[in-house]
């Protein structure tokens, strides 16, 4: 099957979205069987299609509580799609080709190339071992951390399959949770004081999300920062500036009320998890307009290329910033750490830009108009959606069909990509032009 799928599809990028697409196919009719609610009722087609993207989309928006709704299979179902998601679903069925002990030919190691943004073919199956491995050593050390805080709570089996579900939900960016049993829709806040928690999961979402890539540096050249490729400093340096000043943001005007430690757990969690994983410690809607507006942003950046997160990434905002640096400072290229950007790498990096903003605004236009609610809010969901986070003002469940869909769509889009889509429809469309038009200046700014 696996042979077949690529014969068929032979643009890798074709491949990828197929594959997204059939996986969320299949979680959709499996979340539709009455034994996956807690109820045993069928669920509608749509409530099941939207679940299942925002699953393997590793966003975390939801219309009914994981919690209360689904059943254990039915969250099984979920906490899978999630790891499909996560990893990529080119990446788990390359590891089952693998593990089967079938040749990897050049077209399906190309695919495995883009589904993972790695820079070359050569050695794409090790580093798929690689990913493998270390996910697995992650998830489950997240879950040993996890699991005394939750075994004291809900006892053996049930701290145990907490443990796992918030672990893999957390290092994928998922954003989803049990804490529904607590408080319909809570995520994690009853555990805002507890730095155990906290910052486990805090930590999760920021592996996961700096990438497969800058994992292999860290674990090839280890504190020689140096000899770091420059994505990967570039990445490392964002994310940690991303990290530090929205939490002093919060940490001085959001959460001044809270005590000296809870303060400070909230202003990190409430600084990292927008990119992109969905849980919250605090109460977003008694947010001020600023603090939504920030998070709104942090969401629309998300994490980094090659990783369990979405969004424009971490480094699209990189290199726009060193553009405008480089047209300020009148040098003709960009560039990080003594290295040039290239201009087609500017022009992919604007692209994504534009197209993440028109379907922001236009999600988020629509939903207000249909829904009768205030642009900011809807602007908040749709950043969430196309960015596969997962927060939410609380309007998901309330929402109609159209509204529904579109979300549904803007999460598709987050999770494989504007340039991966338009590549795919335009595979067979892309001709190297022999000729160039005459260039003209045209003023700008």
């Amino acid at each position: 099957m696996w042979e077949r799928f690529y014969k068929i599809n032979k643009s890798p990028f074709r491949v990828i979205i197929l594959g997204f697409f059939l996986v969320i196919l299949t979680g959709s009719l499996l979340l539709m069987l009455p034994f996956s609610t807690r109820q045993g009722v069928v669920t509608p087609f749509l409530d099941a299609l939207f679940t299942a993207t925002s699953a393997v989309c590793v966003t975390g928006l939801v219309i009914y509580d994981t919690a209360t709704y689904w059943s254990i299979f039915g969250q099984t179902v979920i906490i899978l799609l999630i790891q499909v998601g996560g990893l990529g679903v080119v990446t788990v069925a390359g590891a089952f080709a693998i593990l089967s002990g079938r040749r990897i030919d050049l077209m399906q190691r190309s695919t495995m190339q883009e589904a993972i943004a790695a820079p070359r073919v050569g050695g794409i199956v090790r580093l798929i071992g690689f990913i493998l491995r270390t996910t697995l050593i992650i998830e489950l050390l997240g879950a040993a951390l996890l699991f005394p805080t939750f075994f004291s709570e809900f006892g053996l089996l049930q701290g145990i399959w907490y443990s796992l579900f918030h672990s893999i939900s957390a290092f994928c960016n998922a954003g989803f949770d049990l804490m529904g049993i607590k408080g319909p829709f809570s995520s994690l806040m009853s555990y805002a004081g507890d730095p155990v928690v906290s910052l486990v999961i805090a930590l999760l979402i920021v592996v996961g999300g700096i990438g497969f890539l800058t994992w292999d540096d860290i674990r090839t050249n280890r504190w020689r920062f140096y000899k770091y490729r420059m994505q990967s400093k570039v990445i490392l340096t964002v994310t940690g500036i991303l990290i530090m000043l929205p939490a002093l943001y919060f940490f001085f005007f959001e959460f001044s009320q809270a005590p000296m430690g809870e303060r400070l757990l909230l202003s990190i969690f409430q600084s990292i998890t927008p990119r992109t994983a969905g849980f919250n410690t605090a109460d977003l809607t008694a947010l001020s307009e600023t603090g939504q507006s920030i998070i709104t942003v942090l969401m629309l950046i998300g994490g980094s290329p090659g990783s369990t997160a979405g969004g424009m990434k971490t480094t699209t905002v990189a290199v726009l910033l060193a553009g405008a640096l480089a047209v300020f400072g009148r040098r003709e290229n960009a560039q990080f750490f003594h290295r040039r950007v290239s201009s087609d790498t500017m022009c992919q990096a604007s692209t994504i830009l534009m197209m993440y903003l028109v379907l922001f605004l236009t999600g988020g236009f629509v939903i207000s108009k249909v829904e009768s609610l205030p642009i900011l809010v809807c602007l908040f969901e749709t950043a969430s959606a196309i960015g596969t986070v997962g927060l939410t003002l609380g309007i998901t469940p309330g929402l109609q069909p159209v509204s529904i869909s579109i979300l549904t769509v803007l999460m598709f889009f987050g999770r494989v990509g504007g340039l991966t889509l338009i590549y795919a429809a335009l595979s067979h469309h892309g001709v190297s032009a022999v000729a160039k038009y005459p260039q003209e200046r045209i003023t700008v700014g």
